[in-house]
């Protein structure tokens, strides 16, 4: 095959493959409902206060939302977490496991922490609808490090959402 015949394919074949890839990984949205919440109830289950402490403080300087302290009253649950939330569990860091009912409210279970020697990778801030207990959106960041401040991975989050929101 003559070079300039494939090189006709390989640009045919790589054109047609990106709208492929754009549908499968659409780019993530921001519910409706984020963006109709006045009030929203912070919960740091990273078991390290000092980034529960620094995301807290962010979430106040964007100003964006009320702040309350009875899940009951929120329109959102921020919830923090050292693990992925799967599937409307939630596993925090210190191994227990828990599962956000239709409240926002979280069932806690203990379940054995077979990598209690494992560093802690990512944060993720999930956000739930307070009403429903419905995921609306996450995100994750690395945790800690010498480049990004060892409590800042939490607060990197509020700011990824503040991003997102202005989309």
């Amino acid at each position: 095959m003559r070079p300039s015949v494939a090189f006709f394919f390989l640009v045919i074949s790589s054109a047609s493959a990106v709208p492929i890839v754009a549908q499968i990984h659409p780019p993530p949205k921001i519910s409706p409902k984020i963006h109709a919440a006045k009030t929203v109830f912070f919960d740091d289950q990273t078991g390290v206060p000092a980034v529960g402490k620094d995301t807290l403080a962010q979430l106040e300087k964007w100003g964006r939302f009320q702040i309350v302290t009875d899940k009951s009253q929120a329109d959102l649950i921020l919830l923090l977490s050292a693990s992925a939330p799967r599937g409307g569990h939630v596993i925090y860091s210190g191994g227990q496991t828990g599962t956000v009912d239709k409240s926002g409210t979280i069932d806690e279970d203990a379940v054995p922490n077979y990598h209690r020697s494992a560093p802690v990778r990512d944060a993720y801030l999930t956000v739930f609808d307070g009403k429903s207990g419905e995921s609306l959106w996450t995100d994750s960041h690395i945790w800690g490090g010498l480049v990004t401040g060892r409590n800042s991975a939490g607060a990197r989050l509020i700011s990824q959402l503040k991003r997102e929101m202005k989309k």
